[in-house]
């Protein structure tokens, strides 16, 4: 079967955007800080993916629609479900014999656990976090769009992200912390980590722009086009 390019772009786009989802959880047990002059924020290393899941979240929703993007958040959390349970399933089978010897069991299962166990209230706070950001985010973005007559690529590409990211930090933080970390430990992290987000979605702006017109002019493909009424145009692909 030969693919063309709508195709071949949404099977890139998918493929990427569930990886980015996957590697984010895996290493998110992972925490750093980040210095914002005298304020210092304890971070996972998974927001490392966020400026990527940022621009495939928003090419998605321009070029292939609200229910598309659904779908893809979905088939994101089924295959980080997928991945998951076959880590969990590796950790549980015995070691082979050879094994065992104390020094060698003892830094190889240790390193191997530590390293794919993670945590699972951190995990339960991702996946919890994720699907609440990811549809309020292709919800605001196509009503921005449908408002501004899809015009204006920039408000709802950096407004929905403003907004979705916030709701994303607020749910992960709480339930990852809620009564581990004091509740204006929690308020500071939240403020940091939201600000770094907003930071870094701003920036990317223009590479949403750079990608809209790689996508347009290489490929060939026009954007969803929306109604007054907020459903696809006829013309629409």
């Amino acid at each position: 079967m030969k693919l063309d390019n709508r195709s071949r772009l949404f099977v890139v786009l998918a493929g990427v955007f569930c990886t980015a989802l996957v590697v984010g959880d895996i290493i998110g047990v992972k925490l750093f800080e980040v210095h914002l002059g005298p304020i210092v924020s304890v971070m996972s290393v998974g927001i490392l993916l966020f400026p990527v899941t940022f621009v495939l979240t928003d090419t998605l929703n321009e070029f292939y629609g609200k229910q598309t993007a659904r779908f893809v958040t979905w088939l994101g959390l089924a295959m980080a479900l997928f991945a998951f349970t076959f880590i969990y399933l590796a950790m549980g089978l015995d070691w082979a014999p050879f094994t065992r010897a104390p020094d060698y069991r003892g830094t190889v299962e240790g390193s191997f656990n530590n390293v794919f166990g993670g945590s699972q209230r951190i995990l339960m706070a991702s996946m919890v976090a994720y699907l609440i950001g990811q549809f309020s985010d292709i919800a605001l973005f196509h009503l921005l769009k449908r408002l501004t007559h899809n015009r204006q690529l920039w408000l709802r590409a950096t407004g929905s992200t403003v907004v979705s990211q916030l709701v994303d930090t607020v749910v992960f933080q709480l339930i990852a912390w809620w009564g581990v970390v004091p509740l204006e430990g929690i308020l500071g992290i939240v403020t940091t980590s939201y600000a770094v987000k907003l930071l870094v979605a701003v920036g990317l702006t223009p590479l949403i722009y750079a990608v809209h017109a790689l996508v347009q002019r290489w490929l060939g493909m026009k954007p969803v086009l929306l109604g007054n009424n907020g459903e696809p145009l006829a013309d629409s692909p």
